[in-house]
């Protein structure tokens, strides 16, 4: 596993009211939350990133107003209608 270091003032723990611990997780899910929103990463490999379980990965999205899905209306009429 890659181990990235990331440095940050100390007061950021007590602007956002976070242990370090709690920090680390939370900039963790920020940052697969804002992947998977780009189409950079599936939903599976974002929940890996962000060491929680798929499931709770997408319910997760709603607290960052992230969809599930990303189709158009159109897209997915178009998409019913071929099925």
């Amino acid at each position: 596993m890659l181990n990235l270091k990331l440095s940050i003032p100390e007061e950021m723990t007590l602007a956002l009211k976070l242990r370090p611990e709690a920090l680390m997780s939370e900039i963790k899910l920020v940052a697969a939350v804002k992947l998977f929103e780009l189409g950079r990463l599936s939903s599976g490999a974002a929940a890996m990133l962000a060491g929680i379980p798929k499931t709770v990965f997408l319910t997760r999205l709603a607290d960052y107003g992230v969809a599930v899905f990303s189709m158009t209306e159109k897209e997915l009429k178009e998409d019913m209608k071929n099925a």
